[in-house]
Order: structure tokens, then C-alpha cells, then sequence
């Protein structure tokens, strides 16, 4: 016996809303992993006194952010945003790293 068409739809939605949830998971893990690493660079950056940005970097990056999702059929102007507001956010966490540094610094020589 097979299923009526409303319960079939129900399953799928079901499947799909799963696959999302798991994927969900895989980004935000991935975000984490990702400013991991953006956090140590931008402890690098203030201990050698380095811009916290890097626009030549940046506009390599979007570049070839937006190819990639060219490949996957993504739009490329929602990588471009996705990547541009995480760069935000990666700059203003190198900002912080450097006020810290600097502050660390003054507290040094007042010493």
C-alpha cells in the first residue's frame, strides 16, 4: 500500500529539514574551526605590530570565495556577503588583539 501524496510530502520535508539541521551543525563547527585559526593570526598580527587587515588578501580571498561558489551553484554575490561579514568580524577581533597587545605593551613600560 502506498502512501497518500500529503504524508509522502510530510517524509520528505521531514528528510530535507534533517539534512539541513545536520548541515547547520557542520557549518557552525566549521565557523568555530575557521576563527580558531583567524584568532591565532590575529594574535600574530599584534604581537609583530601588523595591520589587522589585509585588504590585497581580502579581495584575493572574495575572488576566489565567489568562484567557488560558481562551482557549487551557489550565488556568488551571497558568498561574497557571507565572506565579507565574516571578514568583519575576523578584523574586529584582530583589533582587539592588537588594543590588547597594546595595552599589554603600556602596562610593560609603566612598569
Amino acid at each position: 500500500m502506498s502512501e497518500d501524496p500529503a504524508s509522502r510530502a510530510a517524509s520528505l520535508l521531514r528528510e530535507h529539514r534533517e539534512s539541513i539541521d545536520r548541515l547547520d551543525a557542520i557549518l557552525v563547527y566549521t565557523l568555530g574551526e575557521r576563527f580558531k585559526h583567524t584568532q591565532a593570526v590575529g594574535r600574530l598580527k599584534a604581537s609583530h605590530d601588523l595591520p589587522p587587515s589585509d585588504p590585497a588578501r581580502e579581495q584575493t580571498q572574495i575572488a576566489r570565495l565567489e568562484d567557488l561558489a560558481k562551482q557549487a551553484d551557489l550565488d556568488p554575490d551571497f558568498a561574497r556577503k557571507f565572506l565579507n561579514f565574516i571578514i568583519q568580524e575576523v578584523i574586529k577581533h584582530h583589533e582587539a588583539h592588537k588594543d590588547s597587545a597594546g595595552e599589554t605593551g603600556a602596562t610593560a613600560i609603566k612598569e
